[in-house]
C-alpha cells in the first residue's frame, strides 16, 4: 500500500507548483477587475468593494490602484495600493465615501499596474437608487 501513496503524493505536490506557475505564465498585460460591489453611502456617497486580478510577476510590477471613473473618463476617486499581492490572488480592496454627482448613473472601475499603467478589464457598475 506504501508504494502506491507514495507515487501519488509525489505526483499531487508537483502539481500544485505546476498550476500556480502556469497562472503566471498568461499573456495578461495589464491587472483585470473582475468584480466590484457599490453601496449607497448617503447623498451621493458610494462604497465600493473592488476584486482585481494582477499578472504580479516582480516586485517592480504590480496593481498598485484602482479608480472609479464614469464613461467619459471622469475620475471620481481612486485608491493606492501600497504593496504588491503575489500571495493573494485575485484581490479586494475597498474605497469608501466617493461623491458622485446625482446625474451620474453607472461608473466603470479600471485597475493599474506600475509599468503599463492602466487598462485591462474593467466592470460597470450600477449605482444603487438612481
Amino acid at each position: 500500500m506504501k508504494r502506491v501513496l507514495l507515487p501519488t503524493l509525489i505526483f499531487v505536490v508537483m502539481a500544485i507548483p505546476m498550476a500556480v506557475q502556469s497562472a503566471k505564465d498568461t499573456n495578461q498585460r495589464y491587472p483585470d477587475v473582475v468584480a466590484a460591489d457599490v453601496q449607497a453611502r448617503g447623498a451621493d456617497k458610494f462604497d465600493f468593494d473592488v476584486t482585481i486580478s494582477s499578472p504580479y510577476d516582480t516586485p517592480q510590477r504590480y496593481a498598485d490602484a484602482f479608480r472609479v471613473l464614469d464613461k467619459n473618463g471622469h475620475v471620481y476617486g481612486e485608491r493606492q495600493l501600497l504593496h504588491d499581492h503575489e500571495t493573494e490572488q485575485p484581490f479586494t480592496r475597498d474605497l469608501y465615501g466617493v461623491a458622485i454627482p446625482a446625474g451620474v448613473r453607472t461608473v466603470v472601475i479600471q485597475a493599474r499596474d506600475q509599468k503599463h499603467g492602466y487598462g485591462g478589464k474593467t466592470v460597470d457598475v450600477s449605482l444603487p437608487g438612481r
